[in-house]
């Protein structure tokens, strides 16, 4: 009676995979499932609209490409340039920022992945390599042969929304190629809880998961899923199409005894042998449909701007019939949602790592074979704080805090304990008028929980009075690797001396040069002091003068900096990203009219002035037009036949 339950429940889960596969054409959440990478082509025909993983140069259309595909012209040259470049694998993540809400759908992230070739380490060892064994136990070699059949080129792999909000269905979008195209191929894409990482010199995996080297789910016992465990997608394309795509996760064997609330078992199970705790369990949704799509290149299709490396280190730009295969998967509908099963929270991440492999069969215990080591997914850039000023005085000056990897889509929001901020508390940069500790939280979405926090600390430069107005102005210039400070007093005879203090980080100053007042001079007087940086290799340098009274008080005067560059450098915005004001740093070799522009992304004039500039490095302030929206920008500037271009980040 047992062996006939398990024949009728294996004939039940073959036909309901049957139902849940589609293995024609198709596109979903606005991204073509076609096996073609071209967007706004469908099934190999000009269809202006859909998503996918690259543009073909020269088409048109409302589609977006998805994968950033900056240097991809230098890649290819370097490829004819220097052959052995072709066998090192490189990463290339999103092109939008992640949580980018584009043609209507919400993007969460994306990679591509060109594998090792030639002597490569990241493939396992003949031997009994399978799904199930804990990464500490894959055994990998320093070098050996592998099956063409088996020999992974490229790896792609996007996961978005059917729409812009939580209640959307969640497509995870995958793409590989095969070296060989005749007979059935086999690949898994395992997806970890855990930062594990492949080191290639140790030829060990690394941060696996606590159960039996995975992450198991968890249940409580109304079968609600209480924690995220690992998960693996696993294919198979034979010689015509798609003919299996499993869904399995990592579980304690004990939990199959529980109903799950999100989808139901599909009795299959399969850990590191027989009789043990752990293991990946199948699953399928609660609802009949289909919830897989797949199918691989029935033509030659293009191979995207990277071209494609062949296990010979050919280099050609089209894959052949069946080289490429495509599929996607609803992980709403599956079940594994990770945002609306714990909590509503759109942020919450499903996996942090993805590793792809190859097998050697259709078992899911079969032999391993080839891998792409395990790479980031759902990890935004965490915000990161910094700024031009780190010392202030304790009252009068200004110091902008700023984020230097910030992303359009997140929300920033500032605080401080002891300091004070200047204006609005949120976005991508702040102004702080007291030494104090200012604090960033970062929020990937307004209704996301917190993803990142940073801190620093604006230093003390005491009491930096003016003696009633003695002390006029304090200016400086840069030029030919020196900077010429000037300042004024109005009282000379009150002078004992001065102290030139200079520094490369803002805090910490040295003594530059003690200055004797002009003799026999009294009420206004001007002083001049220059500092020659040849052999300096700071970015940054800072100055500041300490006026010395008879009287024995010190009085020490506000803060300046320059970005030290080289006099052929171009503009240098700074801080960029900019907020109502674009602080710029020319340098110039004559004393000339420079033409300053400022592109939006579309090439349309934002701004348009025109500066008088001296010999040296100047500096230039320009108020941003008040309809200037966020985004990035070209600053384009002229002096006499030298154009030079700086990319600008404006922010609110």
């Amino acid at each position: 009676m047992k062996t006939i339950n398990r024949i009728l429940l294996l004939l039940l889960c073959s036909w309901m995979s049957l139902q849940a596969q589609i293995i024609t054409p198709i596109i979903k959440a606005n991204f073509g499932v076609d096996a073609d990478l071209r967007c706004n082509y469908f099934n190999g025909l000009v269809q202006s609209g859909n998503d996918d993983w690259f543009k073909l140069p020269g088409s048109t259309g409302t589609g977006q490409f998805i994968i950033d595909t900056a240097g991809a012209a230098e890649l290819l040259t370097g490829y004819i340039s220097n052959p052995d470049s072709r066998k090192l694998p490189f990463y290339k993540s999103m092109r939008f920022p992640n949580y980018a809400v584009v043609n209507n759908r919400l993007l969460i992230d994306a990679y591509f992945v060109r594998d090792y070739h030639g002597n490569d380490s990241t493939m396992f060892a003949a031997g009994s390599n399978k799904n199930g064994m804990s990464p500490a136990s894959w055994n990998c070699p320093v070098s050996q042969p592998i099956p063409d059949k088996n020999e992974i080129l490229d790896v792609m792999m996007h996961v978005r929304r059917a729409g812009p909000n939580l209640w959307d269905s969640m497509w995870l979008m995958g793409g590989i190629s095969i070296e060989n195209t005749t007979g059935n191929r086999y690949f898994d894409f395992e997806m970890y809880q855990t930062n594990i990482y492949y080191n290639r010199p140790t030829r060990q995996f690394y941060n696996y998961g606590p159960d039996a080297g995975h992450t198991r789910w968890q249940f409580d016992a109304a079968g609600n899923m209480t924690k995220p465990g690992d998960i693996i997608l696993t294919a198979e394309y034979g010689s015509s199409s798609l003919t299996l795509v499993e869904a399995r996760i990592w579980v304690d064997v004990a939990d199959l005894s529980i109903t799950p609330a999100g989808f139901n078992w599909t009795g299959s199970f399969d850990g590191s042998g027989n009789g043990v705790q752990y293991g990946y369990a199948g699953i399928t949704p609660k609802t009949s449909g289909a919830f897989y799509t797949g199918l691989q290149s029935a033509a030659n299709t293009w191979a995207g701007p990277f071209s494609v490396v062949m296990g010979d280190n050919s280099v050609p730009t089209t894959y052949i019939a069946k080289q490429y295969m495509e599929f996607s998967v609803n992980l709403s509908k599956l079940g594994l949602d990770d945002a609306r099963i714990f909590g509503g929270d759109d942020c919450v991440m499903p996996f942090r790592r993805v590793m792809v492999k190859t097998r050697a069969s259709t078992s899911f215990t079969s032999e391993l074979k080839d891998f792409v080591a395990p790479f980031d997914f759902f990890l935004a850039p965490r915000a990161t704080v910094e700024t031009m000023l780190p010392m202030i005085c304790d009252s009068g000056n200004v110091s902008t805090i700023y984020i230097s990897n910030p992303i359009p889509t997140s929300i920033y929001q500032w605080s401080t304990i002891n300091g004070n901020i200047v204006g609005a508390t949120n976005g991508i940069s702040i102004d702080v008028n007291t030494p104090g500790t200012y604090i960033i939280n970062q929020y990937l979405q307004a209704s996301c929980s917190l993803y990142a926090s940073d801190t620093i600390t604006i230093g003390s430069l005491g009491n930096c009075f003016v003696l009633n107005n003695n002390l006029l102005n304090f200016n400086s210039r840069y030029l030919n690797r020196s900077v010429a400070l000037n300042w004024k007093v109005a009282a000379n005879e009150f002078v004992k001396y001065f102290l030139v203090e200079r520094s490369f980080d803002g805090k910490n100053f040295e003594m530059m040069h003690q200055l004797k007042p002009i003799t026999g001079k009294e009420g206004e007087q001007e002083y001049l002091y220059t500092d020659r940086l040849a052999n300096q290799t700071a970015t940054t340098v800072y100055y500041r003068i300490k006026l010395i009274q008879k009287t024995g008080n010190t009085i020490q005067s506000k803060l300046l900096y320059h970005l030290v560059t080289n006099d052929e450098s171009g503009p240098v915005v700074f801080p960029n990203p900019v907020k109502q004001t674009m602080h710029l740093q020319l340098p110039s070799p004559v004393t000339a009219r420079a033409s300053i522009k400022l592109l939006n992304e579309h090439g349309r004039l934002v701004l348009g002035t025109n500066q008088q500039i001296m010999n040296g490095n100047n500096r230039i302030s320009i108020a941003l037009p008040e309809n200037t929206q966020p985004g990035f920008y070209i600053l384009v500037t002229q002096v006499g036949d030298k154009t030079m271009t700086e990319k600008v980040l404006i922010i609110k």
